[in-house]
């Protein structure tokens, strides 16, 4: 196992629990998002995007906000500094060149991360070298600096789940993905013998969806829903060749529970899945 890493907190995660807070006390006071901006002085994307944490907020804005929403007790405007001032710290993250940023700093904080992926094994349980394949047969195309980068980026992230207070991990995996032999019979006898491993580990959890199921409701998907502790609500986040997607509202986030707790059914249980993706390690052990 990885050597164990102490999370000091994520500044995404910091800016989106602030926003949520900004947010309940606007509603509260019952003003909009425009008259808030009209009292600061400044635009009503700048007052949304605080409130939905893409924007990190001022020490001056969190005083002008105290002022406007009649926040007078001494330790609620200390928490909301302190949001304030770890939302724009710099995470590790942000010294990579990486088109997800966001997501990773998402990542670092959640309490329970729950996916699908019909493709590729999760970025949290990749080897080295399973994410060297992935990444060669990429658009646009990395030399090798930058996919070593990509490998670096993949370790670092997956200390979170050997921390002090490690997230529950789950993981649906269609079985097409124990198939698919990316970087040849022996990195995949080794990924999905890092896969086995990691089962035995009382935070990850692998069910497989196999063939025999036919149809199922997340045959296009691959998804990830993360929750977090406090206020900080839950968010789907949904990826393809065409981007990156976040979803807060509460409707798509039931909506992705659902699919899931589908898949659940569906599934091999963990134990089994654990002997379906041995009796594949041993195919490729025998190529």
């Amino acid at each position: 196992m990885p050597e164990a890493r102490d999370s000091t907190g994520s500044p995404t995660v910091r800016r989106r629990e602030l926003g949520t807070l900004l947010r309940a006390m606007r509603n509260e006071r019952g003003l909009t998002v425009d008259q808030v901006a009209a009292e600061l002085l400044c635009s009503p994307s700048k007052v949304s995007r605080m409130e939905t944490g893409h924007r990190g907020a001022t020490l001056r804005d969190i005083r002008d906000l105290c002022e406007l929403y009649g926040v007078t007790d001494a330790s609620e405007r200390e928490r909301l500094v302190t949001l304030a001032r770890e939302g724009k710290q710099q995470g590790w993250w942000q010294s990579f060149a990486l088109a997800h940023r966001a997501y990773v700093g998402l990542e670092q904080d959640a309490v329970s991360l729950t996916a699908f992926q019909s493709a590729v094994i999760p970025g949290l349980l990749q080897i080295a070298d399973y994410t060297r394949a992935i990444h060669r047969v990429g658009i646009p195309r990395l030399d090798d600096a930058a996919i070593e980068e990509r490998v670096e980026e993949r370790r670092t992230r997956q200390l979170i789940l050997t921390g002090e207070n490690p997230p529950k991990v789950e993981v649906m995996l269609d079985e097409a993905v124990l198939h698919r032999p990316l970087g040849g019979p022996d990195v995949m006898k080794r990924q999905l013998g890092h896969l086995i491993e990691v089962t035995g580990w009382s935070n990850i959890s692998i069910q497989v969806i196999p063939y025999s199921v036919g149809a199922h409701p997340a045959l296009e998907s691959n998804f990830t829903i993360l929750e977090f502790a406090g206020q900080t609500p839950t968010i789907v986040h949904a990826e393809g060749l065409a981007g990156q997607l976040y979803l807060e509202r509460q409707q798509d986030i039931e909506r992705y529970q659902l699919v899931l707790e589908l898949l659940r059914d569906l599934a091999l249980s963990p134990q089994g899945s654990v002997r379906f993706i041995e009796k594949i390690c041993d195919m490729y052990a025998s190529e």
